[in-house]
C-alpha cells in the first residue's frame, strides 16, 4: 500500500487501492485472511488494512484489547461485537504505538486514559476517534469510525409515516426544543444530522456545539468543546447566542447550566436540538428536572421528545419467510391491540422473517440496522402536566393516551413488515 501517505494524524488512500480492497474484502473471513497476509509487512500497512477492512465492512468501532499472552481484535458491526483476529503481543505493541502516533497520543503514557483523533482521506474525509484506556494487561484501544456515508435522510431513518409527518412539521417551527434520547450507540446523532440536512439551506444560520464534531456538513458552523481551554457546552452556548443563529445543535445536555441556557435559547426565538441519556421518551422531562431545571422553564420550551433504538435488520440475501408461531401471534395481538394507527390484520396466515446466515452477513442472519421510535409532542395539556413535575410513569401514561406508540410496539410493527425479528426487538427494547 505504497499509495498511503504516512503522516502523523492523516492517512491518504488512493481510489485504486480502495477498489482493489473492496474486491478482496467482502466479509470477516476475507478480512482475517488479508490481515494474516500483512502480518509480515510494516505496522503502518497492517493498521491500514485493519482500518480499511472495518470501513468496507461498515463497522462502527474497532477494539484492540490486550490479554495476558495475546491481543484480540474485534469489530462492532450492527451494534454487535465480532471477533476478528488474535495478535501476538509484539504485533499489538507495534499497532498501539502506530495508533498513538496517528492520534497524537503520548507514547510514554500508559497509566492514564487518552483521547485523540486522526483522518483517513479516501473520496470523503473519514474521521477516526481514538480512545486508550489502561487495562490489566496493557492499553485497550477503541477506534470509532465516523463515516460521512452514514449520514442519511429523515425518510431513511425508519420512521413510520405519521412520525415523518410530525418531524417535518416540528422542524419548520421557528423556536422551541427537540430532544432525542437513548443510550450510547442508539443513533441519536444520525437522527439529528438527518434533521439538519433537511433544514440546511442558505436562509438558515445553523451552529453546532459538539463533543466531538462527528460529521462535517457544508453550510453549518460546527464547533467542538475543549474543556482544557475553558470552552464547555455552557460557555460555548453563550458565545453561540451572540452569533445570531436560527438553529442550534447542542451535542448533549449534561449539566444544569447547559440545560438552562439551551431552554432560554428555545424560548427566545431559536430552534434547539439536543440529546439526553434516558431509557425512554417519558424519562426526558424527569431527567431535566433531575439536573435542576425548573418545570416552568421546561414546559414552554419543549416541542418534541424522541426516543430510539437500533435493532438489526434481517439479511436480504439469506433470510426466509416462515409462518408465524401461535406464541408470537398471541404476543403481537396483545401488544398491538388498540393502537392509534392502522395495524395489519393479525392472523395465522401472516409470515415473518427468519434469519438464516450467509457470507454476506458473516453468518449472523442480520445485516444493517433500522430505527425504532417513540415520540410525543408538547401541546397545551402536556405543558400544564409538565408544570406539575410528573413522574416518568405519569408522563408515559399521558403520552400514550395522546397517541404515542412505544418503541417496542413500533418494533413489532417492523416485525410484521418482515424487516426484523421479535428477538431483535426484545434485545434492544426490553
Amino acid at each position: 500500500m505504497e499509495e498511503a501517505k504516512k503522516l502523523t494524524g492523516e492517512i491518504k488512500i488512493s481510489s485504486v487501492v480502495i477498489k482493489t480492497l473492496k474486491k478482496e474484502i467482502s466479509n470477516l473471513e476475507s478480512l482475517r485472511e488479508k490481515i494474516s497476509a500483512y502480518l509480515q509487512k510494516s505496522t503502518t500497512e497492517l493498521l491500514e488494512i485493519i482500518l480499511m477492512g472495518a470501513i468496507i465492512l461498515e463497522a462502527s468501532d474497532i477494539h484492540l484489547e490486550p490479554e495476558e499472552e495475546q491481543a484480540r481484535l474485534r469489530l462492532r458491526m450492527d451494534g454487535i461485537l465480532q471477533d476478528v483476529f488474535v495478535f501476538n503481543l509484539k504485533n499489538y505493541k507495534s499497532l498501539s504505538s502506530r495508533i498513538k502516533i496517528l492520534a497524537k497520543l503520548k507514547l510514554n503514557v500508559e497509566n492514564k486514559p487518552q483521547d485523540g483523533r486522526f483522518s483517513i482521506i479516501i473520496e470523503d474525509l473519514i474521521e477516526i476517534r481514538a480512545s486508550s484506556l489502561p487495562a490489566e494487561n496493557g492499553e485497550s484501544f477503541v477506534l470509532r469510525i465516523l463515516n460521512p456515508e452514514n449520514l442519511i435522510t429523515i425518510e431513511e431513518l425508519g420512521l413510520s409515516k405519521h412520525l415523518v409527518e410530525s418531524f417535518n412539521k416540528e422542524i419548520k417551527k421557528p423556536n422551541g426544543m427537540i430532544i432525542v434520547t437513548g443510550p450510547t450507540g442508539s443513533g441519536k446523532t444520525t437522527t439529528l444530522y438527518a434533521v439538519l440536512k433537511k433544514i440546511n439551506n442558505p436562509d438558515v444560520k445553523i451552529i453546532t456545539i459538539e463533543d466531538p464534531v462527528e460529521y462535517h456538513l457544508t453550510g453549518l458552523s460546527q464547533t467542538q468543546v475543549d474543556p482544557s481551554k475553558g470552552y464547555t457546552f455552557a460557555n460555548g452556548l453563550r458565545s453561540l447566542m451572540r452569533q445570531d443563529p436560527d438553529v442550534i445543535l447542542v451535542g448533549e445536555i449534561r449539566d444544569l447550566e447547559t440545560a438552562e441556557i439551551a431552554m432560554q435559547a428555545a424560548l427566545t426565538g431559536h430552534l434547539v436540538f439536543s440529546t439526553l441519556h434516558t431509557n425512554d421518551a417519558a424519562g426526558a422531562v424527569a431527567r431535566l428536572i433531575d439536573l435542576g431545571v425548573k418545570p416552568v422553564s421546561i414546559a414552554p420550551a419543549l416541542n418534541m421528545v424522541v426516543a430510539q433504538r437500533l435493532p438489526r435488520k434481517v439479511c436480504k440475501h439469506c433470510s426466509k419467510l416462515e409462518n408465524i408461531s401461535s406464541q408470537t401471534l398471541d404476543l403481537l395481538k396483545k401488544e398491538l391491540n388498540n393502537l392509534p394507527i392502522s395495524v395489519p390484520k393479525l392472523s395465522k396466515d401472516i409470515k415473518v422473517a427468519k434469519p438464516v446466515g450467509c457470507q454476506e452477513c458473516n453468518f449472523t442472519g442480520y445485516k444493517g440496522r433500522i430505527g425504532i421510535y417513540e415520540t410525543f409532542l408538547v401541546d397545551d395539556e402536556m405543558e400544564k402536566f409538565i408544570l406539575e413535575s410528573p413522574s416518568i410513569v405519569g408522563m408515559r401514561d399521558l403520552a400514550i393516551k395522546k397517541g404515542m406508540v412505544s418503541m417496542k410496539k413500533d418494533g413489532f410493527l417492523k416485525v410484521l413488515q418482515g424487516i426484523t425479528t421479535i428477538e431483535e426487538i426484545e434485545r434492544v427494547a426490553g
